[in-house]
């Protein structure tokens, strides 16, 4: 029984050890994108620094790894949720979607918020800084809502419905 533990133990060692070789590709991009949020539209330094603390690492092309992205495998685990979370909503892509799914992020921001399910409990578990406020919820509010607005004013109202589009 102690033979079988033993070798157990070594071959989840040599496993470990092998898979340290093989890492994803890092989500970082050290210039602005053109068509950043921040590009095509006004972003307050205060929205931007709470965008950064709890929304850029999963939902951007500039994510700030954690040293545990070191080791295999939480780094491909990250780089799943990373993907994800792009995959939804990419900010550094932002002003590339159709003017109808802009609108419609603005709005699913603001229902996530409110209904707690952003930022990630996961993400907020390990990133204690990434925990929004009240008073940082009304500031994404409000500033979602702007941008809504402008929308509004400056395209036709038909153009910011999704129709059969899934966004």
């Amino acid at each position: 029984m102690l033979k079988i533990i033993r070798i157990t133990g070594i071959v989840l060692l040599t496993i470990f050890t092998a898979i340290q070789f093989f890492r994803p590709k890092r989500n970082h991009s050290p210039v602005i994108q053109p068509m950043d949020i921040t590009r095509v539209y006004t972003v307050p330094q205060n929205v931007h620094q709470i965008l950064q603390k709890a929304c850029a690492d999963c939902h951007s092309d500039n994510t700030i790894y954690p040293w545990y992205d070191q080791v295999q495998p939480v780094a491909w685990l990250l780089q799943d949720h990373i993907k994800y979370g792009k995959k939804d909503l990419n900010f550094s892509e932002f002003g590339a979607y159709e003017v109808a799914r802009q609108n419609r992020k603005m709005g699913k921001i603001i229902e996530e918020l409110r209904d707690g399910d952003m930022p990630l409990f996961s993400y907020t578990l390990m990133h204690p800084s990434a925990r929004l406020t009240d008073a940082e919820k009304e500031i994404i509010y409000d500033w979602c809502k702007s941008v809504q607005n402008d929308l509004k004013a400056k395209y036709p109202a038909d153009s910011l419905l999704i129709n059969h589009i899934k966004y």
